[in-house]
């Protein structure tokens, strides 16, 4: 076999391997170096408004909710002859909702007091000065703090924060950098996209973040290149050193 074959062989080894490198098939949501990110808000305490898809869990007792305060006296059989609980109401594609006894009300982009007396002058003209107790239960966001690693955080609370949500993640990996946390808000086809570093205290000021219902949040992990690098050029290097031995075989065999 001739040297430069030899050679050309190598050069391509040498030249996929840089090119697996830099693929670095893992990282997702990259953004290039001169990428202008949203500013922070600083106050993001919106309400959160009611969309499709959502689920809600309803309540509804009359008279002012004077009848809840006195459920706390009665057992478990009478407390359901006392109000109405039904949970996971759908909030359909147009926004409107199935309640009992008033049919179907649009609650699309309202908040949860605004649907709250919507809902109340609507059973008003059924019960007596209705109190009703409304809650969103499928809220939730997405964290993605390392390679393998993502888990849906539900948001139990109206106002969780974007430090909350990590810790209930489970925290950073070893991997990850904590100097690029990227949060992604909005219409996935032109959405907001926030920067976070909490690598130094100084970041602890914007940790008081306000989440909202299916916001992302992207931790970009650190780049092992000599682990990724063995990793990805590993079968390259096995498929070469597989031709090259055939190579030699076949060369042997012809020159005997």
């Amino acid at each position: 076999m001739k040297l430069n074959k030899i050679k050309s062989l190598l050069l391509v080894v040498v030249a996929l391997s840089i090119y697996a490198c830099n693929v670095n098939p893992s990282i997702m949501m990259r953004t290039k170096k001169d990428y202008k990110y949203d500013t922070n808000p600083g106050d993001s305490t919106t309400e959160y408004r009611i969309g499709p898809s959502d689920m809600l869990d309803f309540q509804l007792y009359t008279n002012e909710g004077t009848r809840l305060i006195d459920l706390t006296a009665l057992s478990n059989a009478e407390n359901r002859l006392m109000g109405t609980t039904t949970t996971d109401l759908l909030v359909e594609y147009d926004g409107n909702c199935k309640f009992p006894v008033i049919g179907r009300i649009n609650l699309k982009g309202k908040t949860i007091k605004e649907a709250v007396e919507i809902l109340q002058d609507e059973y008003s003209k059924y019960y007596i000065k209705p109190f009703v107790l409304l809650k969103v239960t499928n809220r939730r966001v997405t964290v993605f703090t390392g390679i393998g690693k993502a888990q849906v955080v539900p948001l139990n609370n109206q106002y969780t924060t974007i430090f909350e949500v990590l810790g209930a993640a489970g925290g950073l990996l070893k991997e990850s950098k904590a100097h690029k946390i990227k949060l992604i808000r909005g219409d996935l086809k032109n959405p907001k996209v926030y920067l976070f570093d909490f690598k130094n205290i100084e970041g602890i000021k914007d940790a008081d973040f306000v989440m909202e219902a299916n916001d992302i949040i992207y931790v970009e992990p650190r780049k092992n290149v000599l682990s990724e690098a063995i990793r990805d050029v590993a079968p390259l290097v096995s498929l070469i050193t597989s031709t090259l031995t055939l190579i030699i075989v076949i060369n042997n065999l012809s020159n005997n």
